[in-house]
């Protein structure tokens, strides 16, 4: 072959090769948008459920914290109060996080009180159901006199 019809070739099958390639980007972007979409959309979510999580834990721990404080001096009384904390903690954190809790104010026996809570979750991706769930319970706070005797 001579070196004219050589560089001929070659202009030709780079050419050739150009153009296959071009839509290669084009065609690789398509299958990879959704991936990433999902992947973004699968992060937020994430986010979501752990900080809903954290917050209803805190809530929990709210509660329960004021149901020992109160449970004592106000046999009875300690459970609307403790569930007024744990209203005021949600309303302040996330409200919009938050959805359609289910408070259970617990005592198991005479000395231990505790808060539960169960809730749903804004989601990302449509039917998906998410719920949190928290709870935190311990001894109710007494005072003890020097001496020993409960007071």
């Amino acid at each position: 072959m001579s070196v004219r019809v050589r560089r001929w070739t070659r202009r030709r099958v780079e050419a050739a090769s150009a153009r296959g390639e071009s839509g290669m980007t084009a065609i690789e972007f398509v299958l990879l948008t959704p991936v990433l979409f999902f992947m973004i959309f699968a992060t937020v979510q994430f986010a979501l459920y752990f900080f809903a999580d954290h917050v209803a834990q805190a809530a929990a721990q709210a509660g329960a914290r004021k149901a020992r404080a109160t449970a004592h001096d106000q046999p009875g009384g300690w459970r609307g109060e403790a569930r007024d904390v744990v209203d005021s903690y949600i309303r302040q954190l996330g409200p919009q996080l938050i959805l359609s809790p289910n408070v259970t104010m617990r005592q198991p026996d005479a000395d231990t009180v505790g808060v539960e809570i169960t809730a749903r979750i804004p989601t990302v991706f449509p039917g998906l159901d998410l719920t949190v769930h928290a709870q935190s319970e311990g001894p109710v706070e007494r005072f003890v006199r020097d001496d020993g005797a409960a007071g």
